[in-house]
């Protein structure tokens, strides 16, 4: 992705981080390093001038109506529709950017978000099976499929998704390198079997993983809550310290807000997958 779409892609996210502090419920898809760094109070939304948005927009469809394949003027109008939360309006804008950009995946991935936010659970499946017949390795669609299998009560279908994505990873990884983070899938299929209390499986999987790469701050983190939601937090405490020390810096105060025991656990942890590759080592 180039530089000033990956910034317009960085910008809208934030917006949606935005959000949702002001009324939708908190998404997969919006990484640690957004979502948990922006306590944003809902004046800050609106007092940016709403008259200006709107005017914006119309200048965006204005435009549209002349050249409708204009992407500059399709981004521009998401991100006004965003910022006036009238995430329906960016549904049309969305779709024509995902068909002229198959290749760029940060669109589908923004659809797939907003039509978690309008609660149209078909719609976001749809666009994160899109993102995954074009690129199976995906792990943001991998985790937001899984994700809507796990709110429709499909335990199964999660797990079967990944560990087909498994299956078929030394094929793909032959043919595109690096294609599919083997490592990065394995931890999602062991947070799926913790949120089916199947603690043993999970945490098997944890300690392959964290014995596999020592500087890998996922697994441990993974582990560490794992414990947590069975009550053992003296446990679990000494991994969240491992966790933190491993941890790029700017997931360090999360890491340290997750150690405190929390009595409702997030459906998929997915603070602990925040990129589709493990951090560097130091």
């Amino acid at each position: 992705m180039s530089q000033p779409r990956r910034r317009w892609f960085i910008s809208v996210v934030l917006v949606l981080a935005i959000i949702a502090f002001v009324g939708f419920s908190m998404i997969p898809l919006i990484s640690t390093a957004f979502r948990a760094s922006q306590p944003v109070s809902e004046t800050s939304v609106t007092n940016q001038g709403q008259k200006q948005l709107e005017e914006a927009a119309r200048g965006y469809e204005v435009v549209l109506q002349r050249e409708p394949e204009n992407q500059t003027a399709l981004r521009g109008l998401v991100e006004a529709r965003i910022q006036l939360l009238d995430l329906k309006g960016t549904v049309d804008p969305l779709e024509k950017l995902v068909a002229l950009n198959p290749a760029e995946t940060q669109y589908g991935l923004l659809l797939a978000e907003v039509k978690q936010r309008l609660g149209d659970r078909e719609g976001e499946a749809a666009a994160y099976r899109s993102i995954l017949n074009a690129n199976p390795g995906n792990l943001q669609a991998l985790e937001g499929l899984a994700n809507v299998q796990l709110r429709e009560q499909r335990p199964m279908e999660a797990v079967a998704l990944l560990q087909n994505t498994l299956s078929n990873a030394p094929e793909a990884n032959q043919n595109q390198p690096g294609s599919v983070d083997i490592n990065g899938v394995r931890l999602l299929l062991a947070q799926v079997y913790a949120t089916q209390q199947n603690y043993n499986e999970a945490i098997a999987i944890y300690d392959e993983l964290i014995s596999n790469n020592k500087q890998d701050f996922r697994p441990v983190l993974a582990k560490a809550m794992a414990l947590q939601q069975q009550g053992k937090n003296e446990e679990a405490k000494p991994l969240f310290d491992n966790a933190a020390g491993l941890a790029p810096a700017q997931y360090k105060e999360r890491i340290n807000q997750l150690a405190t025991p929390s009595p409702t656990p997030s459906p998929l942890a997915p603070d602990i997958t925040p990129s589709p590759s493990p951090p560097p080592s130091p």
